[in-house]
């Protein structure tokens, strides 16, 4: 049935159902499933594990790339089959149960989990379940949308579970680059000096006997739900668009940039697309996830090359990709998150790093994953990796959230997850902040005047004007540093006159 598929003759035998594969999970396991933004995702193990925790004890600690799709993070939470998990979610019931303790959750920096793990700082996999388009006459296997850690937890899982996907054609095969780092401390350097160079193989090469089941699946990857550019992200693409022409005519850079690197979500898709009408031309593109606009961009010829770890894309464009296969071949390659997100290959390449903040300070520290210090929202991804590395390291923000009731421009960040040494440069949809070679209350005042909202201005001039009397090279007001976060736990908004006029009421 599946020749074309399991090309393996001793792998012919292992196609077996959920069900039996379910069998092979023993409480307390570790193990590792393949997916990173909802791309390449294992899609019929998750729903059977859940299956079976509802008739029996069973608590993995389950790692991934990054996100699943089709609702599995959560359903595996509801169903009790999560005692850990790492390293990034976007599912709003696995959160719940993050933050309500239930769930223990390791939020790490995306190129360093398989990394701890071949050094044993982290324990060994014992099960992985990876989604793949094929499985070679090697018994190699072929993955589809995205790459994540899978290689690393196929080569290190005592046992692997494959799950071949026939939604995904089988020309997807060519598409991605497998390469492993060696173990320390005698690794020799990663020989990636650009973009659209391969250095490993098309398959995660593993050996066949530890494939111990092959479950068949055709569910498709769950859609990206990125918004369309508004005027407030069309505004911030315009900011870094004028920013970006500067660097050029001051001849840091050529017309071709220097390889980009965009996070994921609404406003980072927003500002690629507006690369489109820009005058850049030959741009590359060295990031771990492709959405809707990288496509855009390869389609208009304006990015001519792009290296990521998965693609995350909506559904038209997916089958718009899809249809067109053979159109990208040459244009675009996956390859496992530790070498789309390696520090040394982020610092060798020139990387221009554009990523999202959920707040961030007057002297540029950035959150990008606790709500009022305290609540996880998603996690930090690969943003650290790059932030730290990148030639450009660039956080963009819309400067108010709620309806304006939170100021994403803040005296102090309530949570700290990319320090001020890390951040070149600030961006909301009023302004671009360039904090390059500036002390901190330099740095101050130039976010503020450039990056926060007007009407939270005066209130955050004054705190720096009170805050520099008081002295310091970073200068604060302790008792009043995160008085903006309690006063929106207290009364649901930053804005100190609203809060005085609650309470005059409530009096």
């Amino acid at each position: 049935m599946f020749k074309d598929r399991i090309r393996s003759p001793e792998l012919e035998g292992k196609v077996m159902t959920a069900q039996e594969a379910v069998a092979f999970f023993k409480d307390g396991m570790n193990v590792g499933m393949s997916g990173f933004t909802r791309a390449g995702d294992c899609k019929v193990m998750p729903r059977a594990l859940a299956e079976r925790a509802q008739t029996e004890q069973l608590k993995l600690n389950v790692v991934t790339g990054a996100s699943l799709g089709n609702d599995s993070d959560g359903m595996m939470a509801e169903a009790g089959v999560l005692a850990r998990r790492s390293p990034f979610q976007v599912d709003s019931v696995l959160r719940r149960h993050i933050n309500e303790g239930k769930v223990l959750f390791t939020d790490q920096h995306l190129s360093l989990t398989v990394e701890h793990m071949r050094s044993g700082n982290l324990p060994a996999i014992d099960i992985a379940v990876i989604e793949a388009v094929a499985i070679t006459e090697t018994g190699a296997i072929v993955p589809t949308t995205s790459v994540g850690n899978s290689a690393s937890f196929a080569q290190q899982a005592k046992q692997i579970i494959v799950e071949l996907n026939l939604s995904m054609p089988v020309e997807m095969e060519g598409l991605h680059d497998i390469y492993v780092p060696e173990a320390r401390p005698n690794r020799q350097p990663i020989e990636l000096t650009d973009v659209d160079q391969r250095i490993g193989t098309t398959a995660i090469q593993v050996d066949p006997s530890r494939i111990v089941g092959i479950v068949v699946t055709d569910a498709l990857d769950s859609p990206s739900s990125v918004l369309p550019p508004d005027e407030e992200t069309q505004a911030i693409a315009g900011h870094i668009i004028e920013f970006l022409k500067g660097e050029v005519d001051a001849g840091r850079m050529s017309h071709s940039l220097l390889p980009l690197q965009v996070g994921i979500g609404t406003i980072a898709n927003a500002v690629t697309y507006g690369l489109l009408d820009s005058p850049f031309t030959d741009l590359r593109m060295y990031s771990e996830v492709l959405q809707d606009s990288a496509i855009a961009m390869l389609d208009s010829g304006q990015l001519s090359f792009a290296s990521a770890s998965s693609l995350t894309l909506s559904a038209p464009k997916m089958a718009q990709f899809l249809e067109g296969l053979e159109n990208y071949r040459d244009k675009l390659v996956l390859r496992p998150q530790e070498i789309s997100n390696h520090p040394e290959l982020v610092r060798r390449l020139g990387i221009i790093a554009i990523n999202t903040a959920l707040e961030f300070d007057i002297y540029g520290n950035v959150n990008s994953t606790h709500v009022c210090g305290t609540h996880m929202m998603n996690g930090i991804g690969g943003s650290g990796d790059f932030a730290r590395n990148a030639h450009l390291s660039i956080f963009v923000s819309k400067s108010v959230a709620k309806d304006g009731a939170i100021s994403s421009v803040v005296p102090m960040v309530s949570h700290v997850d990319h320090c001020e040494h890390d951040v070149a440069v600030l961006v909301s949809e009023w302004g671009l902040a360039d904090l390059r070679g500036l002390a901190p209350r330099e740095r101050a005042r130039v976010i503020i005047e450039k990056c926060a909202h007007p009407d939270y201005r005066p209130a955050l001039l004054d705190y720096l004007e009170r805050a520099s009397k008081r002295g310091g090279h970073t200068p604060h007001i302790l008792e009043e540093a995160l008085s903006w976060h309690v006063r929106f736990q207290q009364a649901g908004t930053m804005k100190q006159e609203q809060f005085q006029t609650q309470e005059l009421a409530t009096a």
